[in-house]
């Protein structure tokens, strides 16, 4: 399995990522300290879907409300364990179809940039899970400290695409114990979830706020997400941020207990927002864009 390396020419911040393991970043090191979760590792992430790195969440992020959805006309009936769909403990829809698929076509690469590619309508089995012709196409970059990573959807046919992924990437910051760490996040609208995680319809709003994580165990999602929106961890003297560039007005932080890491998760829509609307399309003839980058 070929494993990219770029490197900041102006750094020594690099990263990997496996274009034929679903495109995930593997790994993001400063001087050869990983910035990133590893967890199960990448074997974990390839044989069982367990995420680490950072991840790609499509075509939905998070989970759905249902093994059924609506969306432009068109309604879809998922069965787990079929087609990419993987359910959560409720047997819910969680994280789309495409960890680690294997289907992505590598369109460039140099020092410190890669861009590959995925068209969705040459597989049947996407198809059935998400039947919206497209090109997906991720570009990763390393350079003055930052990846970025920009994502295009283009339609193929004459559907529009319904944008509701996302991606997940896991923050450590390392040789600083997680009781350490502070958390800065900006003023945000917090959506009320229930049990299940999905949003009730009931928000609140939340202040600008920098508080220790400690261990605390978060799983939260937020709405209205203005684009250029920071999101920090920091511990000793390393700090790490996630900047929501653009198209990503919902949000979940996610740090579960036991582990040293916190996400800052950009999404394109809220959580179940392929069955409940409130989503942004890809329109036929034209390319949805949306970028965020990490920046040590």
């Amino acid at each position: 399995m070929h494993v990219v390396i770029l490197r900041d020419p102006s750094s020594p911040v690099e990263a990997q990522f496996v274009p034929d393991a679903g495109m995930i970043g593997a790994s993001l090191a400063d001087s050869g300290s990983e910035l990133l979760g590893q967890r199960h590792g990448l074997d974990g992430y390839i044989t069982a879907a367990k995420t680490m790195g950072i991840p790609i969440l499509y075509p939905w992020a998070n989970r759905l409300g249902d093994n059924t959805y609506t969306a432009l006309d068109t309604t879809v009936t998922l069965t787990p364990g079929v087609n990419g769909v993987r359910p959560d403990p409720n047997g819910l829809p969680i994280h789309g179809v495409l960890a680690a698929y294997p289907g992505w076509r590598v369109t460039t690469e140099s020092a410190n940039e890669l861009s590959a590619e995925l068209d969705f309508a040459a597989d049947s089995r996407l198809l059935a899970s998400f039947p919206y012709p497209h090109l997906l196409a991720l570009t990763v970059r390393v350079a003055n400290r930052a990846l970025t990573v920009r994502t295009t959807v283009t339609p193929t046919g004459d559907k529009a695409v319904p944008l509701c992924f996302g991606f997940h990437p896991y923050l450590h910051v390392p040789g600083v114990p997680r009781s350490e760490w502070t958390i800065e996040t900006p003023p945000l609208r917090q959506l009320s979830l229930d049990e299940r995680g999905l949003p009730t319809g009931e928000t609140t709003r939340r202040p600008a706020a920098s508080e220790p994580l400690g261990d605390k165990s978060l799983d939260d999602g937020y709405d209205q997400v203005p684009d250029g929106s920071v999101f920090a961890v920091s511990g000793g003297a390393r700090r790490l941020e996630v900047h929501f560039e653009r198209g990503y007005p919902a949000a979940q932080i996610f740090a579960p207990p036991g582990e040293d890491v916190v996400c800052f998760e950009p999404m394109t829509a809220p959580t179940d927002a392929l069955r409940r609307g409130g989503y942004r399309c890809a329109n036929p003839g034209e390319s949805a864009v949306a970028v965020f980058s990490i920046r040590a």
